[in-house]
């Protein structure tokens, strides 16, 4: 089964793509830096 974290970067690095610049720009990275996070403090 996949991880939550893994499932939140996998779409932080889409919202990368999406051709709305300045809020998927920032939106992907939020989301990739939630992912990670997810990752190392809560281990999901």
């Amino acid at each position: 089964m996949v991880s939550a974290s893994t499932v939140v970067i996998l779409a932080g690095i889409v919202l990368l793509f999406v051709p709305i610049p300045p809020i998927a720009t920032i939106g992907g990275i939020l989301v990739i830096l939630l992912g990670i996070v997810l990752r190392v403090v809560f281990d999901l």
